[in-house]
């Protein structure tokens, strides 16, 4: 008969502490600590194996964390079965306490009785294209803040475009035959436009890669339907796929939502029921995406499709087509609506959660 050995680890960069349950006997035992190295932890199973003298089953569990899911990998290559722990789904007592041991006790624990939630875990294929797709997006933010480094400089210094917007042709062409009354200062300018001309060829090249990668026969079909919704350009529905995965795993459009954290946090108490803005506790890279692409919906008219979004919807099949349309038209008068009695946020708020729920709709198939 084989023993089912639960091995809760609490993994850190600089250590592990691991610790074993067993439900027939309710017992914690081997608690140690170790190198942050999964051959030690192979090392340790086979400790345990010897030492209980019998054919032994592990399944080892970790919180999701810093380590991603490259202790993941390793363990199941080496034909240990592993799950990683969402770790707000672990009970936890009012005021209790952490350390190390203990979180592994409670680990091994979750395992054994099944009281917390698995995080997904993404192939490898997606994985990479997901970090190259962060990567560029960090690179983006590095070229807005040397946008505002370059502004913040004339402002200071009493430079003023009398322009309409910031970063267009003419704005950059100002930008360019500006001068400075101090050589130094000259030279601090000339080096900032340097930055902003090196990150945008960057960002430009980056986006190039994202559309050969989008284009690969693994994602071109998805990413053409999302693409049908409104404000969803190749970036955002290819992080789309690659920050889910697997869309079937939600059961409910409103499942999907909240693992983005765009469902409304709540906080009620008997008869009374308190619902404040949304949790923001999911997938943080994937939210900002959908609110930046519902902030499309205030512009334009109802009912009107853009030459744009037109051939973007070029070559999808009439029912992806038709249940897009009746998306953004719906979307579109939810914006107006709610900006006609609130606030902009809200209304952005709300249309991106809807949004997710379409994308959801979309990639599920459920889209009568």
């Amino acid at each position: 008969m084989t023993s089912i050995i639960y091995v809760g680890m609490d993994v850190h960069t600089t250590n592990y502490t691991l610790s074993c349950y067993t439900v027939e006997d309710d017992n914690i035992f081997a608690v140690v600590q170790m190198e942050p190295d999964y051959k030690k932890v192979l090392a340790y199973l086979d400790r345990i194996q010897k030492n209980r003298g019998e054919k032994c089953k592990f399944i080892c569990g970790y919180e999701a964390g810093c380590l991603g899911y490259t202790l993941y990998h390793q363990l199941t290559h080496a034909g240990i079965e592993c799950k990683i722990i969402a770790p707000t789904t672990i009970p936890t007592a009012p005021n209790e306490p952490k350390n190390d041991r203990r979180d592994s006790k409670k680990i091994s624990k979750c395992l054994a009785y099944n009281t917390a939630s698995y995080v997904y875990i993404p192939t490898e294929e997606d994985q990479a294209v997901k970090e190259y797709m962060r990567m560029r997006d960090d690179e983006k933010l590095t070229l807005k803040r040397i946008k505002q480094q370059i502004l913040a400089l004339c402002t200071r210094h009493g430079k003023q475009f009398d322009g309409k917007s910031y970063w267009t042709l003419k704005h950059i062409n100002w930008l360019k035959k500006l001068t400075f009354d101090h050589p130094v200062l000259q030279e601090a300018f000339q080096e900032y436009l340097v930055l902003y001309h090196q990150a945008v060829d960057k960002v430009t090249l980056f986006d190039k890669r994202i559309e050969e990668l989008s284009r690969e026969e693994r994602y071109a079909e998805n990413v053409k339907k999302l693409s049908c919704f409104i404000g969803v350009s190749t970036h955002t529905a290819l992080a789309a796929i690659v920050e889910t995965g697997d869309f079937k795993r939600f059961p409910t459009a409103d499942k999907y939502a909240a693992f983005l954290g765009l469902v409304p946090g709540e906080d009620s108490s008997g008869d009374k029921i308190r619902r404040g803005g949304i949790t923001k506790a999911g997938n943080t890279h994937m939210r900002r995406l959908l609110i930046e692409s519902a902030q499309c919906y205030g512009r334009g008219t109802i009912g009107q499709k853009s030459k744009t979004l037109a051939s973007r919807q070029e070559g999808n099949i009439p029912r992806v087509i038709v249940y897009a349309d009746k998306a953004n038209e719906r979307l579109r008068r939810k914006f107006y609506k709610i900006m006609f009695h609130s606030k902009h946020n809200i209304a952005v708020a709300a249309v991106a959660r809807e949004l997710a729920c379409f994308i959801w709709g979309m990639m599920t198939d459920n889209i009568t």
